[in-house]
């Protein structure tokens, strides 16, 4: 099964993603808490839009990767995953009237929720509600949330619902600038972003 990838791989992953200096973490002032706010408002109603890249989850003992195409078109969303090893993959759809699952053995599953189904059916635990949010470098509607910038007054940390949130890296020649590393713990729970293109619209 696509969660029993080579722990070589998922290593690789990793170390591509990692940073040669220590993350910068700096509580908001009147300027950054403004362009943050600034971004949350320019990025509100952006419901419609594909990132393709590389993804990577851990449980603390079993690990998976594999390439990643998300699209979300408004409450409807797309997230195929394509191993790097077998070239297998697995697409998860849905919307509001539940979540459907492709490409595993036995058949199509289909549950009441992408987070529910990606558990029960591939052992993943990703919070795909608020990481449709956090990806975009915004904060959740689920709660309130703590949040810090890094030297270039861009979000290097977020914290809500239990989980924390890194922001890596920014593609800052975008306006708004985009994130391209995110990654997210909740121990022992881990997922990892590595975004090479964004695009918007339907």
């Amino acid at each position: 099964m696509i969660r029993h990838l080579p722990l070589a791989a998922i290593a690789l992953l990793l170390a591509a993603c990692a940073t040669t200096r220590p993350p910068v973490h700096q509580a908001g002032d009147a300027v950054t808490l403004g362009m943050q706010e600034e971004r949350e408002r320019s990025l509100a109603d952006s419901d419609h839009w594909t990132l393709q890249g590389r993804l990577s989850v851990s449980d603390g003992k079993d690990s998976g990767s594999g390439g990643l195409t998300w699209r979300q078109d408004g409450e409807r969303y797309e997230f195929t995953v394509r191993a790097p090893v077998t070239g297998r993959s697995f697409r998860l759809t849905g919307g509001p009237e539940g979540a459907e699952l492709e490409g595993l053995d036995g058949g199509t599953r289909r549950g009441p929720d992408a987070e529910s189904l990606m558990a029960s059916a591939v052992g993943w635990q990703i919070p795909m509600t608020e990481l449709r949010r956090w990806v975009l470098g915004l904060r959740a509607d689920t709660g309130p949330a703590d949040i810090v910038f890094g030297a270039d007054r861009l979000p290097s940390r977020l914290v809500q619902d239990g989980w924390t949130v890194d922001y890596r890296q920014w593609d800052a020649a975008r306006q708004p600038p985009m994130p391209v590393r995110v990654f997210a713990e909740k121990a022992p729970y881990k997922v990892r972003l590595s975004i090479e293109d964004w695009s918007f619209g339907r």
